[in-house]
């Protein structure tokens, strides 16, 4: 043993070997590793809504935020004001809601601009809010309905271009950050509006009123980006064909993707106008399919529309399904938008549009529903993905509301459903729409027309997710909060 201590080479390995019983010990006696677990967003209930109705002159605005046994009743109110500058009085008294479950209309005169609903506590989750006008004469003759718009930094529209209809932008910056707002206008010759050179800087609690024929005066049909750099803006957008051809807001578009359903369609006879647009840098050629009461279906000889890089194009799908309750599901190879025009019949015609829309998972609530005189409220639901069951309830504004009903929509159907509120209640109602566990995926739509002596007016709204969750991000450590 002396011998081998004394060879350097024997020192060596006694060395070696005592390492490696160490070792071995070591990884024997290891405890098991703790799998590290992703941090996850968290759902939370939405705390505070801030919403615009552009324009409601000469229309009734309507005000609710459905009760909701699974949430914690907290204090909470929605205030209707005039748009204003922060620390501004804005003139005028303000409308305050302070009570979950009641639907609030107010016809409010003409004159005057955008009206502002902030919600905080438990008015927030869940609050929806509408402007819908009635004129019986005149260019604006018709039923003109919209959802009162949260700002946000980007809106798209997509519908008639300028050169087809008086197309009007509406902006409104309720936040306390001016908004450096551009816009970019696809139409089916291109790009015909740059994001550089065009923009505006509306100022906190300023609304600008924007005729698009004065930026881009050549599409017959367009997609519309509204963009901010900065701040956030509230954007909507109101087409009016001229005398006797009608009147109505278009409503916000979903984002760009490759898979798109404009829901909504109702079962009316009339032209249906389909417009897609491709802002991207390569052509497409879009599949398109209707989602009917009967089954879903490529519809003959228009089964797929092209639609080169950086436009717009349309198709007439009136006899694909004019007169039949639908969806349509648009898939892509690149990301478009959608949207699609309903003319409604009669000597004078009325308009109403559609446009691509989320599946409402969280539910969704329509805030103004009618039944007075002539007019009649449907609701259009589709599950083009796969069998879902919805639990549909009516709010009336007056009265007791009605026991809700459940809806069950097979596999890739459409259903259409009259909405009545029971006999007694006044006045108008709100849809509340809520999927049942384990549902599939649910898009729709509310349509309300009126039969009028000389051509039906209609105006259509898709169902949004309704504003009850958010989804919060996980904080993690990170050394670029610290680090230039």
């Amino acid at each position: 043993m002396r011998r081998l201590i004394e060879n350097r080479f024997g020192l060596l390995a006694l060395v070696l070997v005592a390492l490696g019983a160490l070792y071995g010990v070591a990884y024997v006696s290891r405890p098991a590793p703790v799998a590290q677990a992703r941090p996850q967003a968290v759902k939370a209930p939405v705390e505070s809504v801030t919403a615009v109705c552009p324009a409601p002159s000469g229309s009734r605005v309507s005000v609710v935020t459905p009760a909701d046994p699974e949430r914690p009743q907290t204090p909470g109110s929605a205030t209707l004001s005039a748009i204003k500058a922060p620390g501004k009085n804005g003139g005028g008294k303000d409308d305050v809601i302070d009570r979950v479950g009641l639907l609030w209309q107010r016809d409010v005169a003409a004159g005057g601009g955008p009206l502002v609903v902030d919600a905080d506590g438990s008015m927030a989750a869940g609050l929806e809010s509408a402007q819908t006008a009635r004129e019986t004469s005149g260019t604006q003759r018709g039923l003109a309905g919209v959802r009162c718009v949260e700002p946000g930094a980007e809106s798209w529209f997509v519908g008639p271009g300028p050169a087809a209809a008086e197309m009007t932008l509406y902006l409104a910056n309720p936040d306390s950050a001016p908004a450096n707002v551009s816009f970019m206008v696809y139409s089916g010759e291109g790009p015909v509006l740059s994001e550089r050179g065009n923009g505006v800087v509306v100022k906190p609690g300023e609304h600008r009123v924007i005729r698009l024929r004065d930026l881009a005066p050549s599409p017959l049909i367009m997609a519309l980006q509204v963009s901010t750099s900065s701040g956030r803006v509230a954007a909507a957008v109101k087409a009016v064909l001229g005398q006797g051809r009608g009147v109505d807001w278009l409503p916000v578009a979903t984002a760009p993707a490759t898979r798109v359903v404009v829901p909504g369609v109702p079962g009316t006879a009339g032209q249906r106008e389909l417009y897609v647009a491709a802002p991207g840098e390569r052509d497409t050629v879009v599949r398109i399919r209707a989602v009917l009461e009967d089954g879903s279906y490529a519809l003959k000889n228009k089964e797929t529309l092209d639609v080169p890089a950086g436009s717009a194009s349309s198709l007439d799908l009136s006899t694909g399904i004019g007169g039949q309750p639908a969806a349509l599901v648009l898939e892509s190879d690149v990301p478009i938008v959608a949207g699609l025009k309903i003319t409604g019949t009669g000597a004078r015609q009325d308009v109403a549009f559609t446009a691509g829309a989320a599946s409402v998972d969280l539910g969704s609530v329509v805030a103004d529903g009618r039944a007075e005189g002539k007019q009649t409220s449907w609701l259009v639901l589709s599950a083009p993905f796969g069998p879902a069951t919805v639990e549909v309830r009516l709010l009336p504004a007056k009265g007791e509301a009605p026991a809700p009903i459940e809806v069950t929509l097979p596999a890739a159907r459409t259903k259409e459903l009259r909405l009545t509120p029971p006999k007694g209640s006044k006045g108008g109602f709100s849809v509340v729409v809520r999927p049942k566990p384990g549902s599939g995926p649910v898009y729709g739509g509310r349509v309300l027309d009126e039969a009028a002596r000389d051509g039906q007016m209609v105006t259509a709204q898709p169902l949004a997710m309704a504003r009850i969750w958010a989804l919060v991000p996980p904080t993690v450590d990170s050394p670029g909060v610290v680090l230039p």
